[in-house]
């Protein structure tokens, strides 16, 4: 099983310019994690480049996702749409150790899918007041796009405020050590992919799994 020790950027909260954010994970968080993890190599072989970096703030995490793909694709403007058939880059967490967890989900120009639940089923879809408080800042432009290929690899960087959170009353993971997965996905690409972090052991691509999640050590 896969673990992270996460470290503490001292001077962003939520109210950070995103931008800024993005700089100072950059330079301050000195180790990225790769997604590479091929699960289900014969019906889905292809690996694109993918890792992040993640990081405690004061109020929330802060994330930030670099991809290199052959194809790439964002046609979903709307947060809670069906993000994972674009390009797609996720965290799936369990913050509060009870069975329950997350599924923040982004496409390459940042549109969310945030569900909550305790599997695959019956997951309710965060109202707008909730996804709103999940900034986003994507080195592609904003304008949707269909499947292209782009001339040099894209990243996303992602505050989550913990009132995202919105079944849990989060205020810190101090000193907490929990449970998570990260993904990148893309089912209507020209050639579709399934990578995950930490590995699953499934039969199909399901990341709705939560007994495959590492560890995240806020310790």
């Amino acid at each position: 099983m896969n673990s992270i020790q996460v470290p503490f950027l001292k001077n962003i909260t939520v109210e950070t310019p995103i931008e800024l954010a993005s700089q100072l994970i950059e330079t301050s968080a000195k180790i990225s994690h790769a997604i590479d993890c091929i699960n289900w190599s014969d019906g889905f072989p292809d690996k694109p480049e993918v890792s992040f970096k993640i990081a405690g703030i004061e109020d929330g995490l802060l994330i930030k996702f670099y991809v290199k793909e052959d194809y790439t694709r964002a046609i979903f403007t709307t947060d809670n749409q069906e993000v994972y058939h674009d390009s797609c880059v996720e965290l799936f967490i369990d913050p509060s150790g009870d069975g329950t967890y997350y599924n923040f989900e982004f496409n390459a120009i940042g549109t969310l899918l945030l569900g909550f639940g305790a599997n695959r089923h019956n997951r309710p879809r965060a109202p707008q007041e909730i996804t709103k408080q999940v900034i986003r800042l994507s080195s592609n432009e904003t304008i949707p796009f269909d499947n292209i290929q782009l001339d040099k690899p894209w990243n996303l960087t992602v505050i989550i405020s913990f009132s995202a959170f919105w079944q849990h009353s989060i205020i810190s993971l101090d000193s907490k050590k929990i449970r998570a997965n990260f993904q990148k996905c893309g089912e209507d690409l020209p050639i579709p992919h399934y990578l995950t972090w930490n590995p699953i052991l499934t039969p199909k691509p399901d990341y709705h799994q939560p007994d495959y999640f590492g560890t995240i050590d806020f310790k």
